[in-house]
């Protein structure tokens, strides 16, 4: 019984395995057809596609030509286009180079300038400065000068005080005495108090002894005691105008060693007449006398 069986199934195999052998042939066969159809399709559509594209050619060669002059004009109008734009930007290139120059230019000498100005402040200043100590010398100096003044005020002042009831003519003070003493002590009142006998050096002076003098007889500062008939002033200078008295009868000086000093006379006693001006006397007589104090001997600090 199983064999029948494995017979049965070896059949059924078998017939299976023919199926499947007609069925790959008639796929086989089916594919060929295709492929031929294909191969057949694939000529014709070639044909037609050469025949298409020689005719495309022969049409389009002058499309091709005029893109072609069409780029070539673009190409040129680039670069005309560039090329103005270069010599566009070398223009204001060089424009702004030559305004760059003219501004360094005139910065170099902006700064000369500046240089040159402040070489004459400098140069100012230190005049001010030179100017301002000169200044506070003289500054200081007037101060001084002004201290001094001061003094010189004070000090006239204090003069002037001890000079009361002196006369003042013009650069000296005079003073007249009420008592009498001789020569000598008279002259030792006078430089005690910073003056000396008077010294009449001129006919105006001479005058106003006289009327300071009087009805009085007054020494003066001159004397040849030192050496018989050289009169000399008190302050050692020579004798140079000489206002001696004279008459009729005598002549000034004539008491040779006897009489040394000097006196004036304006309005002359009996006892010398008609003598007026200048009489030699004994030293040792006492007479008023007047001192002479000059401003330029003031003392000042």
């Amino acid at each position: 019984m199983s064999g029948h069986a494995n017979d049965g199934m070896d059949k059924g195999w078998r017939m299976d395995s023919e199926d499947r052998i007609e069925k790959m042939v008639d796929i086989y066969v089916s594919a060929e057809a295709v492929r031929d159809m294909k191969h057949k399709d694939k000529e014709d559509f070639d044909t037609q596609t050469t025949k298409t594209q020689t005719l495309q050619n022969t049409g389009s060669d002058s499309v091709r030509n005029r893109r072609y002059r069409s780029v070539v004009v673009c190409l040129v109008l680039l670069c005309v286009l560039l090329l103005t734009a270069v010599i566009v930007l070398c223009v204001i290139f060089t424009q702004e180079r030559q305004q760059l120059i003219s501004k360094n230019e005139n910065l170099i000498t902006e700064r000369e300038l500046l240089m040159l100005k402040n070489s004459s402040l400098t140069n100012e200043r230190e005049q001010l400065l030179f100017k301002i100590t000169n200044l506070t010398n003289e500054r200081e100096q007037l101060m001084l000068k002004n201290t001094n003044l001061t003094n010189e005020r004070e000090q006239l002042r204090n003069e002037l005080q001890i000079c009361v009831g002196w006369t003042c003519y013009q650069s000296s003070f005079y003073y007249k005495s009420n008592e009498k003493k001789n020569w000598t002590e008279s002259r030792r009142y006078c430089t005690e108090r910073g003056a000396d006998l008077i010294i009449i050096n001129n006919r105006q002076e001479q005058d106003f002894v006289q009327n300071m003098s009087g009805a009085d007889v007054v020494y003066i500062g001159l004397t040849d005691i030192d050496v018989e008939g050289r009169w000399k002033w008190v302050d050692g200078s020579t004798l140079n105008s000489s206002f001696w008295a004279s008459s009729g009868q005598t002549t000034e000086p004539n008491g040779g060693r006897a009489e040394n000093c000097a006196v004036t006379v304006a309005i002359p006693p009996p006892v010398w007449s008609n003598l007026v001006g200048w009489l030699d006397v004994e030293c040792n007589t006492a007479y008023q006398w007047i001192c002479e104090k000059r401003i330029s001997q003031i003392k000042l600090p």
